[in-house]
């Protein structure tokens, strides 16, 4: 018989009860676990993110200043130095942050709707990433649609080719419109789901007058949306021409802005390569009002323009810099305050320049800051919330936050470092920080305290189940992949996948009671010539002409006897000259027509 344990015994643990406790199940059935979102929050806050400001006496050359409070010295100026620095840096949302790995390639182009619901990405690799806040969790950072915008729609069938994606953009009143630019002449309005809504005509390429084309006839370097019109847009393109369109009529511009290049050995034309559109603007020829709105554009020659946007009329316009940076040099960033009156440039030059539509004429602030236009044309420049701030990206991976007055930088922070920061869009509603990089990735900052919605929501819920199935690549069918929590019937198949099919082969099948077994072959529609008897109704309606088989030729040819004697069509001259017909008679000395004989 085994001896028993004394519990009363001075040689007995309770640790050694508590580690066989800790294998055996505490209840039975599913316990409702609570998840420690705290943990997951302090998850995605950036290790010892760098900041340097411009209280800093040299902010090039600043060393990066911890957050946590570890790089503190005894001294009482350099604790309320660090104070003052921790105060300037609670007005930014970056101390936390979400990364997408969605795209192979640089990531172009980035755009959040209006609320801050749905978030596009476009990058090099020819793909339009869409993205739902409210579907997410913090296991499953991914996108719900992938768009090819050149494999999709009526063009599909006709071309197979791709374009890298220039620009993306969210109306900013509308959430259901997406303006989509590609490196090609045409560019595309897209649904928030994805589905192309129009395709701007492409112009004729033969024609010298660049008024008379309906459309572009060279590739598009970007646009933007009306700040107020949600059915107007405009795009910047290669043929030296600006484009006003109206998402409803896509076979013609409903605008045409030529510019005139000044520059030696330009021939008067010159590439398009940054637009913007302004909500107000003081405009520099004094007719323009404090309500109207403003053009800016740039050209590869080095000049900035600016026209009045209230419909014209576009001859010439109301300001122009030639030299507002380095000819041939691609000014890739643009962008306009919100109350119209201040304008910011990026250059390729490695200048960022401060005008003012007032005093259009010399910049007002200059500085310098490696160009990465190079490399990615699409580089850009944002204005903050109420242009309290700008943001822009460096060749290191660095997040500049500009002051709007003097553009020296308050804040310098590393995103991807050893990789290009592309774009960077400030979310006024949401208050977090969207950024896309030349490694593929997009970055979202945020503050869990200050920021709404968004990446805020998705670090509070709880994740999701990883199954087997989430992965589309570990599927048989690649078309979908199934969740966990999902119910398969056998033989049925997703109602998302019966519609990609489409088509009346897809209907035919299901009006005969077949399942829609992803394994089964699809079969081919039926023609009235495939059928074994076809019924005259359904000859009639697919065969053209059909019904001239039961008619007779003579008697549909006499219907119009009547008609062609009394106006004949061909000899109705003869009315007049000769009302009364006459034959040639033959002479005794001629003789009739020549008959052949007939062989026997």
């Amino acid at each position: 018989m085994e001896d028993r344990v004394d519990l009363d015994d001075a040689s007995y643990s309770s640790s050694e009860d508590a580690v066989l406790q800790s294998y055996l199940p505490a209840a039975f059935g599913k316990q409702p676990g609570e998840k420690d979102f705290a943990a997951q929050i302090e998850r995605t806050r950036r290790p010892a993110w760098g900041v340097a400001t411009a209280n800093e006496k040299n902010v090039k050359g600043a060393d990066l200043v911890s957050t946590d409070g570890s790089d503190s010295d005894s001294d009482s100026d350099s604790d309320s130095d660090s104070d003052s620095d921790n105060d300037e840096l609670s007005r930014y949302p970056l101390s936390h942050e979400l990364v997408f790995k969605t795209h192979e390639k640089a990531v172009t182009s980035v755009s959040l709707d209006p609320s801050g619901g749905r978030m596009a990405t476009g990058s090099r690799d020819c793909m339009v990433k869409l993205y739902d806040f409210a579907s997410m969790t913090p296991t499953t950072l991914r996108a719900f649609k992938s768009v090819d915008p050149w494999q999709t729609g009526k063009a599909a069938a006709a071309m197979a080719e791709s374009h890298p994606v220039n620009h993306v953009a969210f109306h900013p009143q509308a959430a259901n419109v997406l303006l989509c630019i590609t490196a090609h002449p045409q560019a595309k309005i897209l649904s928030r789901d994805g589905a192309v809504l129009a395709e701007f005509v492409k112009g004729d390429m033969y024609l010298r007058d660049m008024h008379n084309t309906k459309g572009h006839v060279g590739e598009i370097a970007t646009g933007a949306w009306h700040p107020n019109d949600r059915e107007t847009c405009i795009t910047a393109g290669a043929d030296s021409t600006l484009r006003i369109w109206d998402i409803n009529n896509k076979r013609s511009q409903r605008d045409v802005i030529v510019f005139k290049s000044r520059a030696a050995g330009s021939a008067g034309r010159s590439r398009m390569t940054a637009v913007a559109w302004g909500a107000s603007s003081a405009g520099g020829s004094g007719n323009s009002g404090a309500g109207d709105s403003a053009i800016l554009a740039a050209a590869l020659d080095g000049s900035l323009v600016l026209y009045s946007g209230n419909g014209g009329p576009y001859t010439r316009p109301a300001a122009e810099i030639r030299d507002a940076h380095a000819p041939n040099t691609w000014t890739s960033g643009i962008d306009v305050s919100p109350d119209g009156r201040m304008v910011v440039t990026r250059g390729g030059d490695g200048l960022i320049k401060l005008w003012d539509t007032r005093k259009f004429k010399q910049p007002l602030v200059t500085v310098s800051h490696a160009s990465t236009a190079d490399r990615f044309p699409m580089s850009s420049i944002r204005y903050g919330p109420n242009a309290t701030s700008i943001l822009v990206g460096s060749v290191e991976g660095d997040l500049h936050v500009l002051n709007p007055g003097n553009l020296r930088p308050e804040v310098i922070t590393p995103i991807t470092p050893g990789s290009v920061l592309v774009v960077a869009e400030w979310h006024e509603k949401l208050n977090q920080v969207v950024t896309g990089s030349g490694n593929g990735e997009t970055h979202i900052l945020y503050d869990p305290q200050r920021s709404l919605r968004a990446a805020a929501d998705i670090v509070r819920r709880e994740p999701k189940k990883r199954h087997i199935d989430d992965d589309g690549s570990l599927t048989m069918d690649q078309s979908f992949a199934l969740g966990g929590d999902n119910i398969i019937i056998p033989g049925a198949q997703l109602a998302a996948h019966r519609r990609r099919k489409g088509g009346a082969a897809g209907n035919m099948m299901s009006n005969t009671g077949k399942s829609y077994d992803p394994r089964r072959p699809t079969m081919p529609q039926q023609t009235p010539f495939m059928q074994n008897r076809p019924d005259e109704k359904s000859i009639e309606k697919n065969i053209p002409l059909s019904r001239m088989l039961h008619e007779d030729p003579r008697e549909e040819l006499l219907k119009y006897a009547e008609a062609a004697e009394k106006d004949p069509i061909f000899t109705a001259a003869y009315r007049v000259n000769a009302p009364v017909t006459e034959y040639a008679e033959l002479s005794d000395d001629e003789d009739g027509p020549d008959t052949k004989r007939l062989k026997r």
